[in-house]
């Protein structure tokens, strides 16, 4: 029989099998560390000439992507401390939409430089300190290094030349063809009062020909059929129902007895009649499409058929309500016929094969539009999720400049901007913040140098250079890579903007993400629920050994 040994400390408190780390070694630099590794995946996916990283996820669906925030969403990290930074930057997705990777390369560049401070002696507080102190100076510096706004969103050639700095990150080679459509789509639904929803820029993805082949729709497009064999309707009045459009069935269950052939015939006849009654009454409202949330039946289209309606049926109530947004209709949630305020009007409704997906297309002819649809076409799924995920960086993006159309210089300018002044600002500090607050400084290093890796040129040239230009006072100097090669040039000239926005919230949401790893000193794991796992068995349960 096993002796008893009774437990001391903080194990007499807990149930068998919990794990408790405590002090710097166990529990602070293992999150540190956990965080480093972190960064250190998305880092080789920054930037224009990122790696791209294949996630398998646990239903088996293949990503091949570089966008930070699909990598992080797919990984489902477990280690409570890099969940840190994965919140973070989720909520910077959700903010800006775009530079999650920025905000993971920066904490994971606070934290690294942490570590070497409370390696020489520092107290965690004192570093959180500094920090502080730094990351409240550097939202100070940020809009003085504002190099110039987006001065009208309607402006197509402006709003795109800003957005293309973000698709280049996803979509390089193709940035500007795409930054273009999405500043055609963007600039279409946003409304006069100047109130922009992400969700009005639609994406349809259709497999084949050449990415260059996507375009920009005025309306909506679905991928499906129609169900009758009208095909086609143009200044058509449309009525929009969320329900099935076929014979009324009771709730309840009506018993009704019938006792001869002529009572059947006339009963199923009275059904028919009423349906053609409700069907002819919607085509008297000289409707010319019905589009229905439900199933269409059999009889009820023949109705339509005889009323020369064209039926389409839509199988999500989100793509039912975008519909009606875009049509200026009100979903009906009973077959009537809609008064004039309850129709929806729309230009072209007709259907149309895209390679050979056939689709039904909802068209518009004015410019302002409630709803923009971005048809994206491309040799195979994995590429066009990608270019999905690079039109929606560049819809947030826009979304971005309606709060602040400020613009930063981009390429690692701003970065090494804020480095230096932050520098020294920390000599201007009294007592053990300096450290820290230089620390924080060096940290933006960590931008170029990923650029610089990405793009295999050695960094650490990068860097002197760039310090030695920013020290000139050429704010705008940052790393480019163009047709004469990589180096260090005025990344203001070259087209390379950053959102003032996207920058603020990055420093803002990266400092907070790290000074809450630093400022857990102790981890204590109850063990985890459930029994033991049953026994992996190899091939099938009755093979022989």
């Amino acid at each position: 029989m096993a002796m008893h040994i009774p437990r001391s400390g903080l194990q007499q408190m807990l149930k068998d099998g919990a794990k408790n780390y405590q002090g710097l070694d166990e529990a602070v630099y293992r999150n540190i560390s956990a965080c480093k590794q972190l960064a250190e995946t998305t880092r080789s996916a920054f930037g224009p000439n990122g790696m791209n990283k294949m996630v398998i996820n646990h239903i088996e669906k293949l990503f091949v992507t570089n966008d930070a925030a699909t990598i992080i969403k797919e990984l489902e990290v477990q280690h409570p401390a890099a969940k840190m930074l994965v919140l973070a930057s989720q909520q910077m997705e959700q903010e800006i939409g775009d530079g999650t990777n920025l905000v993971l390369i920066l904490a994971g560049a606070l934290l690294e430089n942490a570590e070497e401070l409370l390696r020489m002696g520092l107290s965690p507080t004192e570093v959180i300190e500094g920090y502080e102190q730094a990351c409240k100076k550097a939202l100070e510096l940020l809009p003085e290094l504002s190099c110039s706004t987006v001065k009208d969103l309607k402006d197509r050639n402006e709003v795109w030349k800003a957005i293309r700095t973000s698709v280049m990150s996803k979509q390089y080679g193709n940035e500007d063809f795409f930054s273009q459509l999405v500043a055609d789509a963007c600039i279409s639904v946003m409304n006069k009062t100047k109130t922009f929803n992400v969700d009005n820029v639609r994406v349809a993805k259709i497999l084949g020909a050449g990415m260059l082949q996507s375009s920009v729709i005025q309306g909506m497009v679905f991928k499906r059929n129609v169900e009758g064999n009208i095909v086609k309707a143009d200044d058509a009045k449309i009525a929009v129902y969320s329900c099935p459009i076929d014979t009324a069935h009771t709730e309840t269950k009506g018993t009704v007895l019938i006792k001869t052939a002529k009572e059947l015939k006339n009963y199923s006849k009275g059904e028919e009649n009423s349906l053609e009654e409700q069907i002819k009454a919607i085509a008297d409202t000289g409707i010319k499409v019905v589009v229905a949330g439900g199933k269409v039946g059999d009889l009820a289209l023949h109705f339509l058929e005889k009323y020369n309606l064209m039926a389409v049926r839509l199988m999500s109530k989100w793509d039912l309500r975008r519909l009606c947004r875009s049509i200026g209709a009100v979903p009906l949630p009973r077959m009537t016929a809609p008064t004039p305020d309850e129709m929806g009007h729309c230009d072209h409704v007709q259907i149309s094969e895209i390679g050979d997906t056939s689709v039904i297309i909802f068209k518009q002819d004015k410019d302002e539009n409630a709803v923009a649809t971005v048809v994206l076409r491309g040799s195979t799924d994995n590429l066009m999720d990608d270019l999905e995920r690079a039109i929606d960086d560049g819809v947030n993006t826009f979304k971005a400049f309606t709060k602040n159309n400020n613009l930063v210089p981009g390429a690692g300018a701003t970065e090494i901007e804020l480095a230096k002044q932050l520098t020294s600002y920390g000599e201007t500090i009294p007592g053990l913040a300096q450290y820290a607050v230089k620390k924080f400084a060096q940290s933006f290093e960590a931008i170029p140098r990923a650029l610089a890796d990405n793009a295999g040129v050695k960094a650490t040239e990068v860097l002197s250079q760039l310090y030695a230009a920013h020290q000139d006072g050429q704010k705008n100097i940052g790393f480019d890579i163009d047709a004469e090669g990589a180096g260090v040039k005025d990344v203001v000239e070259a087209g390379i903007l950053d959102s003032y926005l996207a920058k603020h919230w990055a420093v803002k949401l990266a400092t907070n993400a790290a000074v809450t790893v630093l400022r857990v000193d102790q981890i204590i794991m109850a063990k985890r629920a459930g029994g033991p796992k049953p026994p992996q068995k190899q091939g099938n349960w009755d093979d022989q050994d």
